[in-house]
């Protein structure tokens, strides 16, 4: 049987959107750009605020909101890289980049958060005297500052990894904040010191609880795991019920990117006399259509071959292979 790599062929088909790389710097360039620009005037603002005001609170925030620049400026540059075309050695292009700046936006929030902790305890331990009225002040701009950041990335953090560490991270700092003026409040009511570190302990279990699930995704994401909303066994089942296919084997199933729409498959099959391109077409057409599955490769087989599935790669005669 013919080793096919016909690009021609309508079983391997890149035409259209379905491979279409996304713009540099993704739809969320113009927001990555003003978050940046915000976030870095107000760590210029609460650092020179927190040596007014006698705040070890404010400036250890100032810092932890550096580190959250650094991290949209981290995501950003992924997003970026995930628009350049492929290359000779990147083949996938650079869409990986975004799964990986997720996995290190998670590990940089909590360490974030375990800084927050670190510095919330110190403050139970040793309460001192600040400014509080300043401190409410900076704080409730900081509301405004990294609720407005957080509002930019919102529509996109359901379907991007990559979007939602961004969105985490601005959510985490405005909640922060929340509690800093909440804190400072009634303290200057009540004078019970041990009320801000107490409202902290609240909201970083709050924080923590909530940015589980973008842990969980980015580890699934970096193990090449099969997307959510994919299920398959249904995809499985979907191989096995087109027409003469015998047996489905060696099926992977991976996200490019930490888009929710960038999925990947390749998988062998047994099906005696091969496969013409009209039925690779409708195959891989069903991928797209029913699983979102955009990019398939496909090796349709006569039928078992000796010594395993993976023996006869050196032996292009045996198979017919098409991409999609």
């Amino acid at each position: 049987m013919p080793h096919d790599h016909d690009h021609s062929a309508p079983g391997h088909s890149h035409a259209g959107h379905q491979h279409a790389a996304p713009p540099p710097g993704g739809a969320f360039s113009a927001a990555f750009a003003i978050g940046i620009g915000l976030n870095l005037a107000f760590v210029i603002a609460e650092t020179i605020g927190g040596f007014w005001a006698n705040s070890s609170a404010l400036l250890s925030d100032a810092g932890h909101n550096l580190s959250d620049v650094l991290s949209l400026a981290l995501a950003w540059g992924a997003a970026w890289l995930a628009g350049r075309p492929a290359t000779r050695r990147y083949t996938f292009g650079y869409r990986g980049a975004t799964i990986q700046a997720a996995l290190l936006n998670t590990a940089l929030l909590y360490a974030a958060l375990g800084f927050i902790l670190w510095e919330t305890i110190d403050h139970l331990r040793h309460p001192a005297p600040v400014n509080g009225r300043w401190v409410m002040l900076l704080a409730g701009i900081g509301i405004l500052v990294n609720g407005i950041t957080a509002l930019l990335f919102r529509s996109g953090q359901k379907d991007d990894v990559n979007v939602r560490g961004a969105y985490l991270h601005m959510m985490t700092d405005a909640l922060v904040s929340v509690g800093v003026v909440a804190g400072g409040g009634l303290v200057l009511l009540t004078g019970w010191t041990w009320l801000d570190p107490a409202i902290s302990f609240i909201i970083l279990g709050i924080i923590a609880y909530s940015s589980w699930s973008l842990l969980r995704d980015s580890f699934r994401l970096g193990l090449q795991a099969v997307p959510d909303g994919i299920d398959p066994e249904a995809v499985r089942a979907y191989l096995l019920e087109q027409p003469q296919v015998e047996s489905v084997h060696d099926l992977h199933i991976w996200s490019l990117s930490s888009a929710g729409h960038d999925a990947a498959l390749m998988a062998h099959l047994i099906r005696p006399g091969g496969a013409d391109a009209a039925w690779l077409g409708t195959l891989t057409k069903g991928l797209e259509t029913q699983f979102n599955i955009r990019h398939c490769t496909v090796q349709v087989e006569d039928g078992p071959l000796p010594g395993g599935c993976h023996s006869h790669c050196e032996l292009p005669e045996q198979a017919t292979v098409a991409h999609a």
